[in-house]
């Protein structure tokens, strides 16, 4: 059963799915950029509404998150202003580890690469069970409990690192759902050649925070 949820972006969890997973230090973007891009996304997605249903309107939406995601990562890449704590080794290394440790109880890691600003994450949750309902009320996906134990461990010890106080990380994250075996391809490809493309290195294997299950290798 999927389970969309909305804050500032689109979510679909679905469970013992694939996933790519983007996550952004806090402040990294500014907050007039992301409202417009937010806003034309809504509006774009009443267009589709209002003129297809069923599994039409499914694909179309499915387009229209990853037109949003291409536009939401270039702006990460080509932020100049804002925290780049993870340019940081100690601080590289804190998140690198923390990434680990979530493997197999949260999810299984497949790939990860960890940027200035932000992280890329492709993981899967197949037979990751569905936590239950807290105490409180809320409830959350397998995905959502994974992503809060990430942000929140790392998150800690980050700012413990550096001295700070405050949000280490965004509150919500970009989530895809990855939907076939050419889809995963492409991902793995875009994740790992990140580092490449932003000229910090020659060869995706001299980027030290860039991670593949050598299982895919």
């Amino acid at each position: 059963m999927a389970e969309i949820f909305y804050r500032h972006l689109p979510h679909l969890h679905l469970p013992n799915a694939t996933y790519f997973i983007t996550i952004r230090l806090a402040g990294s973007l500014p907050l007039d950029a992301l409202a417009r891009l937010q806003q034309e996304h809504e509006q774009q997605e009443r267009l589709l509404k209002a003129r297809l249903q069923g599994q039409a309107l499914v694909e179309e939406r499915y387009k229209l998150q990853k037109k949003f995601f291409a536009r939401y990562d270039q702006m990460l890449d080509a932020a100049i202003h804002g925290p780049r704590w993870l340019a940081e080794p100690r601080v590289a290394e804190i998140v690198a580890g923390e990434i680990h440790a979530l493997h197999p109880e949260y999810y299984h890691l497949q790939a990860y690469c960890l940027m200035s600003n932000h992280v890329h994450l492709l993981i899967d949750q197949q037979d990751i069970p569905e936590p239950p309902p807290r105490k409180d009320g809320k409830r959350y996906t397998a995905l959502s409990r994974a992503m809060r134990q990430l942000k929140s461990k790392s998150g800690y010890a980050c700012l413990q690192q550096i001295g700070q106080h405050g949000d280490f990380w965004q509150h919500e994250s970009y989530d895809h759902v990855v939907r076939n075996e050419n889809e995963f391809q492409r991902i793995l490809t875009y994740i790992i050649e990140n580092p490449v493309k932003a000229g910090l290195v020659k060869e995706w294997q001299q980027w030290p925070y860039t991670y593949v299950n050598p299982e895919l290798l």
